[in-house]
């Protein structure tokens, strides 16, 4: 029967949030905890394994490491969508691809925990208590500000929504936003990204990673910004130059930056935004909650069950090989 490896297990959670004893009989599971990074690690690992549940785009899948497994028979991503998987290449390969239900929520609370840590200084506070200080800064308030809403979907709307609630003046835009849309969430639309960029006091990224958004907030964005603003970026590393942004926070150009997205993930050792004073880095936890992760893998072991019954749910692509 089927072996199933479920990858990147970071908190060792993956077995205690859904039912694998509901798979069929003779089914065996195993969590990895560790990242392998390397691709010959990577497919010696998965080599005995018919069927790998991927956590999001830890592991990416190019078409060099899955013509490497050809034991592989279902790939499971949680979430429905994972750039880090060559679907064209998996249908080739025979290898049936499906994702999972997920939560927005998660997200849209980590971007207003980064937006408020920021603002009000709280991981220095924090700090400063523990090490005997007593009130080391002044920190900024949120009502009255501009809050930049770029990309108003199922994230940024909801970001958009709590802005309000907190009295600030909401500001949106993205390449195919509508006045009409902009207003259905409490926002104004900004007539440009320049003006969007340049009115904000918190700007904060809600959009998805294509070759449109790759690059979106460069050099030339990061300086029509405030001296006083501050960025946040909760979706993907990429859409923010990061090279750009490190320059602009060491120059103090911006006031500071809350970061759960990164270029390479994990985030390597030694890397610059490990070690300046004006940002809150958090390891790319915007979805990593209990109640996402049940949704996650108990979507897994129904995927899984489903496609060894013969007829695969919440398919992104289908293998040739998939009946086995």
């Amino acid at each position: 029967m089927p072996r199933v490896a479920i990858l990147d297990d970071y908190q060792n959670v993956a077995m205690s949030m859904a039912d694998w004893s509901s798979l069929p009989d003779g089914v065996s599971a195993e969590a990895f905890s560790d990242h392998l990074a390397d691709e010959d690690a990577v497919a010696r690992r998965l080599a005995p394994f018919e069927i790998a549940v991927a956590m999001r785009e830890r592991t990416p899948f190019p078409r060099s490491l899955l013509a490497r497994l050809p034991n592989l028979r279902l790939l499971v991503t949680t979430g429905m969508r994972n750039a880090a998987i060559d679907l064209a290449a998996a249908a080739e390969f025979g290898v049936t691809v499906c994702g999972t239900n997920g939560l927005a929520q998660p997200t849209a609370e980590l971007t207003w925990g980064l937006i408020l840590s920021l603002a009000r200084r709280i991981p220095a506070e924090d700090a400063a208590v523990k090490r005997g200080a007593w009130q080391v800064s002044v920190g900024d308030g949120v009502h009255g500000k501009t809050l930049g809403v770029m990309g108003l979907g199922r994230l940024g709307s909801q970001v958009a929504r709590v802005g309000g609630a907190f009295g600030m003046n909401v500001l949106a835009w993205s390449q195919n936003l509508t006045a009409e849309r902009a207003a259905d969430c409490g926002a104004a639309l900004a007539q440009s990204k320049d003006e969007l960029l340049a009115e904000s006091d918190f700007l904060t990224v809600h959009l998805i990673l294509s070759r449109r958004t790759r690059g979106l907030v460069g050099a030339r964005e990061l300086a029509l910004m405030k001296p006083s603003a501050y960025l946040v970026n909760t979706s993907r590393g990429p859409i923010v130059d990061e090279s750009a942004l490190i320059a602009a926070l060491r120059s103090n150009a911006i006031a500071g930056a809350g970061l759960d997205v990164f270029d390479v993930e994990p985030l390597p050792p030694g890397h610059a935004l490990r070690s300046l004073p004006n940002t809150v880095i958090t390891p790319h936890m915007g979805y990593v909650t209990a109640e996402t992760y049940r949704v996650f893998y108990g979507d897994a072991v129904e995927n899984i069950a489903a496609f060894l019954s013969g007829a695969p749910i919440r398919t992104l692509t289908l293998g040739a090989r998939r009946s086995g």
